[in-house]
């Protein structure tokens, strides 16, 4: 508690007002020890204000009295401050869909469910999030090593809505253009640029070099080609996609003219993998909460029209891994990845260490939708719709900073039996449900009246059968999660 305390504090730039901003307190704490839904009403309730006017709490997150660029400036600076000196940040991107319930919400449409089964496109009422987290080894003097993801900004990001056919030509000619600038990889392109502009800003920021993580739907033209210096894009690609050689002497253009920027096509990521004569390498990276090896292949120099004149790029091939559902059961594999990265001086084992940390920004999404509620407030206004999912993950980012800073190895009750860590996977981290519930207990363990930590526990009667069953409130409140 002390910790998020400070790390709220360091924050208050971002709000004019000092009354505005003790009211962005009284939203931020109850919205993470909330016991049931996150909307307004829920954290007004959590917060103790169900009684007075609540028009106070509704305005703050609709008339915007929070900059959110200060908002997530100051706690990129929290989050830099805890990596090592000179050490390269890394950044993980991705998109979420957040379910809506109101077809009056701002920007909010008919979506693809990428959970939906393959073989059926289903579509969801969802709204469209852009989130880039900062991630934090636990060891960072090691090459491989776990990591947490802290969340440093988060972008609504809507589809262009079509004009009624009553509407003037300029606002049809606006929304035929706005497309190309509505999408997430240009969204992306963008916000990796203010990224990069954060962290020179940043005491020893400019000599960092930034690694940005995605998944296989940015990179393309809209991001390499807006990428900034000192920047290094490593993500996913497609099996079958084109590469191309560079360009030898005798393609280049003696005369005037613009130069060739790619040479002769070359064999696609898939033929690669099958290819026997490149050999295979093996490299120790850490996922899920234990150190594996894995076979990797590396080609360079490549060339890549989405890539533009890039000098060179370097594709990394990863073998499937093979796996056992139950102990004695046959192998099964997965399927081969392929990763590109702009620059080719990395090691193998810095680009798939930090494509294996892209998986924490997905844990991010998860604890984001759960016990926080990214996207349970039902607001309506385009100011509000802005407003209250960045404050939303604002807090929760805040709650997984200060438990990195309060270095809780372990967690503060032994859990079940079944659920005890394995002997092969030893490593075991305390989720966000959990500092949730310690998080609870501090501001809660003297309300109730308790003496010590049993005192909440229900004595039996004498018989063996109870007359009825007994509900403790104190019990309940103690072990809920959200």
């Amino acid at each position: 508690m002390s910790h998020w305390r400070r790390l709220f504090d360091s924050a208050r730039p971002a709000v004019a007002q000092h009354r505005t901003f003790e009211r962005a307190r009284c939203l931020a704490l109850p919205g993470l020890a909330c016991l049931g839904r996150r909307t307004i009403s829920g954290v007004l309730c959590a917060a103790g204000q169900q009684y007075p006017d609540w028009s106070a709490g509704c305005r703050f997150l609709e008339k915007e009295r929070v900059d959110s660029e200060l908002l997530w400036a100051g706690l990129r600076h929290q989050g830099f401050g805890q990596l090592a000196s000179h050490a390269s940040v890394a950044g993980l991107m991705d998109d979420t869909l957040c379910h809506t319930r109101g077809a009056h919400i701002h920007r909010s449409s008919w979506r693809r469910d990428p959970l939906g089964p393959a073989f059926a496109g289903n579509l969801i009422w969802a709204s469209r999030f852009l989130q880039l987290s900062v991630a934090l080894p636990q060891q960072p003097d090691q090459l491989s090593s776990l990591a947490r993801a802290i969340p440093t900004d988060i972008q609504h990001g809507p589809s262009p809505r079509k004009p009624s056919p009553k509407a003037p030509p300029d606002a049809w000619e606006l929304w035929r253009n706005a497309p190309a600038a509505a999408t997430v990889s240009a969204l992306g392109g963008r916000r990796i640029a203010a990224f990069r502009a954060g962290l020179d800003s940043h005491p020893g920021g400019p000599v960092r070099s930034l690694r940005v993580c995605v998944d296989g739907a940015l990179p393309c033209r809209a991001v390499f080609r807006n990428l900034a210096s000192r920047t290094t894009l490593v993500g996913r690609i497609r099996k079958d996609a084109w590469f191309y050689a560079p360009p030898t002497a005798s393609r280049l253009n003696p005369c005037r003219g613009r130069q060739r920027c790619h040479g002769d096509p070359l064999p696609t990521p898939e033929r690669y993998r099958q290819d026997e004569s490149i050999p295979w390498q093996t490299v120790r990276a850490c996922a899920a909460g234990n150190a594996y090896d894995f076979d990797v292949k590396t080609i360079a120099p490549l060339r890549r029209k989405a890539a533009g004149a890039n000098p060179g790029l370097l594709l990394l091939i990863i073998r499937p891994v093979a796996y056992r559902l139950k102990q004695g059961a046959g192998l099964n594999y997965r399927k081969p990845a392929c990763l590109i990265c702009t620059d080719p001086s990395l090691s193998p084992a810095q680009i798939l260490q930090a494509c294996l940390w892209r998986w924490e920004i997905e844990v991010n999404f998860r604890d984001e939708k759960t016990p926080p509620g990214l996207g349970q407030p039902q607001v309506r206004t385009e100011a509000a719709a802005r407003a209250t999912s960045p404050f939303c993950v604002f807090s929760c980012a805040l709650l997984l900073l200060a438990l990195t800073r309060s270095r809780i190895a372990h967690l503060p009750l032994l859990p079940p039996a079944l659920q005890r860590p394995e002997p092969k996977r030893p490593i075991q981290r305390i989720s966000t449900a959990q500092a949730i519930s310690a998080l609870r207990a501090q501001p809660w363990a003297g309300a109730p009246g308790l003496a010590n930590k049993n005192g909440f526990a229900i004595l039996r009667p004498s018989p063996q059968k109870p007359p009825a069953v007994q509900f403790a409130l104190k019990s309940a409140i103690g072990s809920a999660t959200g």
